[in-house]
């Protein structure tokens, strides 16, 4: 909707899909940042790589248009994330997570420690994509309320 000054002025929300987008940009950047570190070889640092290419669009749209399929997008591989790396943390039937030929992530390492590195990348991880997938899951349902409250009108 533009002003009467020729402005831009927002019909919807505007701090809770921004915050959305830039949550989403950081998983980009997560993904490249792991890729490039180079711990988990040629073929998942390729994968990486193109799943923050696949995501970044969605960045975008949902920065700048809050585009529900989007945001669907966004939501499903969130959770998609949060079950993948669930397993990897929980150890795959006892096969673990490992990084580069080290040990495999375990809740209780044999060192003593509570949390292996690996175990903490992972749940910081875990809790990363669980936000995503809210933040962009309340945003659709604040959407489609809106919507609904303005047919009703």
């Amino acid at each position: 909707m533009t002003t009467t000054t020729g402005g831009v002025q927002s019909v919807g929300p505007v701090l809770h899909p921004r915050i959305c987008a830039a949550l989403t940009a950081v998983s980009c950047l997560v993904h490249l940042w792991v890729a490039a570190w180079g711990h988990h070889g040629a073929w998942l640092g390729v994968l990486m790589v193109a799943l923050a290419a696949i995501c970044i669009p969605c960045t975008f749209h949902i920065w700048r248009h809050s585009r529900v399929g989007a945001l669907h997008q966004v939501t499903v591989s969130a959770v998609a994330m949060i079950e993948l790396h669930s397993v990897l943390l929980l150890g795959a039937g006892g096969a673990g997570h490992a990084h580069g030929g080290g040990p495999a992530s375990s809740v209780v390492d044999t060192s003593g420690a509570v949390f292996s590195s690996g175990a903490a990348g992972l749940l910081l991880v875990i809790g990363l994509e669980i936000t995503t997938a809210l933040l962009a899951a309340t945003l659709v349902a604040r959407l489609r309320r809106r919507v609904q409250m303005a047919a009703a009108s």
